[in-house]
């Protein structure tokens, strides 16, 4: 239903059985395809009064789940993992090790639900799931991250999203949020806060589309910034909010050319140099398609796709020509990228023009099938084409889709805007 909400109905009852944490909202591998909408897991701690109470706590969060979860859903699998304080304390570095591997899996790769049993048996952690309990998966990966980021806080790149709650007599209807009074909250903390408004689309992104509680959720790199905005916004009442500290907007789900092994594999994320080799076209539906030579193996070719709701990111790959150079970024699915953000590394500046006129300077005219050209003015002859350098309404760096089609995971240009060896150009 709604993994975020649970995670803040559980806070605000858990607060009389103990000290509850700042929770972590983990985004996990996009291109899954048992995910839910968003793919996320959540972990908190709570800090118990008393031990007695570890129980109550326990079969508290069991019967939420079982409440709150859409179990007629097909899709839903819910899952909870239960790691006491003293385990983690005591965990050994090799088991700290297994975790940290299971959540960047999670993240980048397909976890099998065999996988996820065999490592919480292994480490003798509790665990709770409805029907076929694939929940775990997300649960164990969230609970890992929690842990590794207390132990190492600066492990993971980190940001910040304060979610708002509907009150549930409003539950599926439509939102109501004062269009005005977001655009002035996102002028007032952009570039600290993002991805609340889509500056070129005039359209605000901070609200989902479906039924679920959220009203709205304000993303940034800074709590107070979050904050300001979130109180310059104006809109219906709310249940209730929640700050959680994320991986939103960070990148984690794409494998780097360094960690590649083998061959490309269906649902992953890739970061891939190469050479485009097709000049970019037009297919139904408004999507643009190139193919690209993968730097490693220039045999290995796959086609990259600025698909429809990528908007104005396709005039950027309408741009390329045959021979740039590329770093493409984007999920792999039966040989296709489907493009996150490109970096034009180096382009390619030669093309074979018909040669110009020695007398008027105009360009010649073909003189036929293989019969070279001709100036139709002046007479003059040359028998074939010239190269020449040719101006591109492109430049080198780093290139987004707009906020409108962002993945949650995916990180925004602008947060690359201090200390990015290339240059950037955000999408506003």
């Amino acid at each position: 239903m709604c993994t975020t909400y649970l995670c803040a109905v559980l806070m605000d009852e858990l607060t009389g059985y103990g000290r509850v944490s700042i929770p972590r909202l983990v985004r996990l591998n996009p291109c899954i395809p048992y995910k839910t909408r968003g793919n996320g897991a959540v972990a908190f701690e709570i800090q118990l009064h008393t031990a007695s109470y570890a129980e109550k706590v326990k079969e508290l969060i069991k019967a939420r789940v079982g409440e709150l979860a859409e179990i007629h859903a097909e899709e839903t699998n819910p899952g909870v993992v239960f790691i006491r304080e003293e385990s983690a304390l005591r965990m050994p570095y090799e088991h700290l090790r297994s975790l940290q591997r299971f959540y960047e899996l999670a993240v980048k790769d397909v976890v099998a639900i065999e996988h996820a049993f065999a490592l919480l048996n292994e480490l003798q952690i509790e665990y709770y799931g409805l029907k076929q309990k694939r929940g775990v998966i997300g649960a164990l990966a969230a609970a890992a991250f929690f842990m590794l980021q207390q132990r190492y806080p600066t492990q993971y790149d980190l940001t910040y999203e304060l979610i708002a709650y509907r009150k549930r007599e409003r539950w599926g209807t439509p939102r109501v949020i004062d269009a005005a009074s977001v655009w002035k909250a996102d002028a007032a903390t952009y570039p600290l806060t993002w991805d609340t408004v889509d500056y070129a689309n005039k359209n605000l992104v901070l609200a989902p589309h479906s039924p679920c509680p959220v009203l709205f959720g304000v993303r940034g790199d800074r709590i107070d910034a979050i904050v300001r905005a979130y109180e310059l916004i104006t809109a219906e009442p709310v249940e209730r909010e929640a700050l959680f500290i994320t991986n939103q907007g960070t990148d984690s789900h794409l494998i780097l050319a360094e960690e590649m092994q083998g061959s490309l594999s269906d649902y992953h994320s890739y970061c891939l140099e190469g050479t485009v080799m097709s000049e970019p076209r037009p297919f139904e539906g408004g999507h643009v398609v190139f193919q690209l030579a993968i730097a490693r193996s220039r045999e290995e070719r796959i086609d990259c796709i600025a698909y429809e709701p990528t908007k104005q990111f396709r005039e950027i790959i309408r741009s390329l020509r045959v021979g740039d150079e590329i770093t493409a970024y984007g999920s792999f699915k039966t040989r296709t990228l489907n493009l996150e953000k490109i970096a034009v590394r180096a382009m390619n500046l030669k093309a074979m023009r018909n040669p110009r006129c020695e007398r008027c300077g105009k360009r010649m005219k073909s003189a036929g099938q293989a019969q070279g050209y001709r100036c139709k003015r002046c007479g003059t002859y040359r028998s074939s084409q010239e190269l020449e350098t040719v101006k591109r309404g492109l430049d080198e760096g780093l290139y987004e889709v707009p906020p409108v089609a962002r993945r949650h995971i995916a990180k925004p240009l602008i947060r690359l805007r201090n200390g990015c060896s290339q240059k950037i150009h955000p999408s506003r």
